[in-house]
């Protein structure tokens, strides 16, 4: 009875030692199991290239846009304001500046630890309307350096640039006969960057314009960086806007434009982008905001959605763009999505009111389009 009650307890033991060593090898196994690579993000993914960022409207800051806001907190190193900086908001009365909005912007982006730009301290157009009534050149110059100090000095030290002088140009690279230009002569723009410089000794001082792919424009703005940097006031890079197309302008003019802008000596920028996918009015040129067109079934093709045909374009246009700015990256210095989402394009109403454009990489439900993992791919993309 004994050898009978020791013999099962071998046998009890020996089960539990053969099972005790099948959970330790089971164990063994869970920790040797390869972990799944999480996808880098879009500000992960060009950590070595450039800043990424978007242009954001007052719903993000106000907390009215919650999905938005998590995709510039995941995806975007730095942000610009679409709208909310520009003259006849901060200063819709003369003398009489509202901070209260810019105020929040720099705020999220401080907390964040996002690169903030200013945009912009000097355009002609969305000014406020009491600037266009001033006839005296006195004034008019006295208005212009307290406005751009005033505004540069309330963020002094909190904010990385400034687009200080936006579309100053013509198509022809001559300079646009701006209500500036007309009164103060060509001395305004190489003023505003000292007055910044003044105001703000710690930010970046941008050119920001449309159409910099364009030879005739380009070397324009190339003697206009070369007037102000002779003047001794400071320039750090210039913003090429890229309002492009499906197919224009060209990688050609593209590189070619990053090349020449960088042998000035100073920072290149992609502002702006956007690809639309929709056709052009007849005599549509570059981005001047008061151009307005009558809208068509012909103007305004996709409605419902965007084709996939068009879509695997679309994604293709953004991979050939981004390859060379990955081969330039060492001149470029940021890019800027203009919009977070299909949905708050810009392009829905411009340069026709009410059309359906798809222009960037995520959807109007927030979710990532071909485009964005066509972009990812070129991050990861060794060879380039």
């Amino acid at each position: 009875m004994k050898r009978n009650l020791k013999s099962k307890h071998k046998t009890s033991i020996k089960f539990t030692l053969i099972l005790a060593s099948i959970l330790m090898i089971g164990c063994g196994e869970k920790k040797t199991t390869p972990k799944v690579e999480k996808e880098p993000t879009l500000k992960e993914a060009f950590e070595s290239n450039f800043l990424i960022g978007s242009a954001v409207n007052d719903n993000l800051v106000s907390k009215k846009d919650s999905l938005g806001e998590q995709i510039v907190l995941t995806e975007y190193n730095t942000i610009t304001p679409e709208n909310s900086m520009k003259w006849m908001y901060m200063e819709p009365e003369q003398g009489k500046f509202e901070f209260e909005t810019a105020d929040k912007y720099i705020d999220f982006s401080t907390k964040n630890d996002i690169a903030f730009i200013g945009h912009n301290l000097v355009w002609h157009s969305q000014l406020a309307g009491w600037v266009e009534k001033i006839e005296s050149k006195e004034e008019l110059s006295a208005s212009l350096k307290n406005h751009v100090q005033t505004v540069a000095a309330r963020y002094s030290g909190k904010i990385h640039g400034w687009d200080v002088v936006n579309e100053a140009l013509n198509e022809d690279g001559t300079l646009r006969n701006s209500l500036f230009l007309k009164q103060l002569g060509p001395d305004y723009l190489i003023n505003s960057f000292k007055w910044a410089q003044e105001a703000d000794p710690k930010a970046e001082l941008y050119y920001n314009d449309y159409n910099m792919t364009r030879q005739e424009k380009r070397a324009g703005a190339i003697k206009l960086v070369k007037d102000i940097q002779a003047s001794g006031a400071r320039i750090d890079g210039i913003g090429m806007q890229a309002h492009w197309g499906l197919e224009d302008p060209t990688l050609e003019e593209i590189e070619t434009s990053i090349l020449e802008y960088s042998d000035l000596g100073i920072q290149v920028m992609i502002t702006e982008f956007d690809i639309t996918v929709l056709p052009n009015p007849w005599d549509l040129e570059g981005a001047e905001v008061s151009q307005n067109f009558e809208g068509s079934e012909h103007m305004n093709p996709y409605t419902k959605e965007l084709p996939d045909s068009v879509n695997t374009q679309l994604a293709q246009r953004y991979k050939d763009i981004f390859s060379l700015f990955k081969k330039h990256s060492d001149k470029i210095s940021r890019v800027t999505f203009w919009g977070i989402n299909d949905g708050v394009s810009w392009l829905n109403s411009w340069p026709i009111e009410d059309r359906t454009n798809y222009p960037l990489l995520f959807d109007r439900e927030y979710n990532r389009k071909p485009a964005y993992y066509s972009v990812l791919e070129v991050a990861k993309d060794s060879a380039l």
